[in-house]
Parts: C-alpha cells; sequence; structure tokens
C-alpha cells in the first residue's frame, strides 16, 4: 500500500473519508478502503464497523468483504 503523506491526507476530499467530521478512515482508493476495513475490525466499536463496512460498499460494491 502506498503511503498517504500527511500533505496528500490534508488535500482528500471530506468525501473520502468513512467519518469526514474527524477525517478518519480515508477510503479514497481500495487498498486503502480494505485497509480501513482492517483496522475498523481490528479497532472500531461494532456501531462503527457498520458505518465503515457501508461506506466502503457504497464506494466498492464490488468489494468483497466476508472476512470483515
Amino acid at each position: 500500500m502506498a503511503e498517504l503523506t500527511a500533505r496528500q491526507r490534508r488535500k482528500l476530499p471530506s468525501s473520502a473519508f468513512v467519518f469526514p467530521e474527524e477525517r478518519a478512515y480515508p477510503i479514497h482508493d481500495e487498498t486503502h478502503a480494505r485497509a480501513a476495513l482492517a483496522r475498523g475490525k481490528a479497532n472500531a466499536t461494532p456501531e462503527q464497523m457498520k458505518k465503515i463496512m457501508a461506506a466502503v460498499h457504497k464506494r466498492y460494491p464490488k468489494m468483497e468483504m466476508k472476512e470483515y
């Protein structure tokens, strides 16, 4: 996965994040969407995980999410 620098992260629109008000869990590409799912599985509450999964599915409907 390409590292997202602080500068690149600041340039992303709010719509590129699962939680735009916090600018948390960027999903601007499929690699970062998968990372958001993995990090969410490890760190998010069940409610947050539902939001992460819904946002990723909305943006990448063909992405397989069985493992999450």
